[in-house]
This record gives C-alpha cells, sequence and structure tokens, in this order.
C-alpha cells in the first residue's frame, strides 16, 4: 500500500484524491507513522430496475458470429 504524508495530502490534496479515485488506497502518515487510511468508496449496487433498463439497450448477440470470433482469438494449441 502506497504513503503520503500530511504535508503531501495538504500542498496537493487534488492529486492524492485523483489517486484514490483511480482505485488506490493510500495510508497517510505523520513523522513516518501510519494515522490514516484513504481508500475508494464502494459504490452501491444497482437497482434490478436499472440493470433490466440496461439490458434492454444491449445489442442482441449472434452466438454463431461469437463463437467464430472466439474460435479466432483463441490457440486451440494451447
Amino acid at each position: 500500500m502506497a504513503e503520503v504524508t500530511i504535508r503531501e495530502l495538504r500542498n496537493n490534496g487534488a492529486a492524492v484524491i485523483d489517486r484514490v479515485l483511480a482505485g488506490e488506497t493510500l495510508t497517510v502518515t505523520r513523522s513516518g507513522t501510519p494515522v490514516a487510511e484513504l481508500r475508494p468508496v464502494a459504490r452501491r449496487p444497482l437497482s434490478t430496475a436499472a440493470l433490466r433498463q440496461r439490458w434492454a439497450q444491449l445489442p442482441p448477440v449472434d452466438p454463431e458470429a461469437l463463437r467464430r470470433d472466439i474460435d479466432a482469438l483463441i490457440d486451440m494449441s494451447l
């Protein structure tokens, strides 16, 4: 886990928060001693209605074309 000092957090707060928003968890230190932890907030799960709405907007899938695409990408000799 990466560390940032209180001074770095104070002077470069936006950059530190950008790192957290990118998914990084940071330990804040004071005089080399860990005092706090910054981590991204867990996103709330989507409701069933929102998931159904997203599903309805997906394009149809042609299973035979999907299989051809997968076969073209995967080396079957492995």
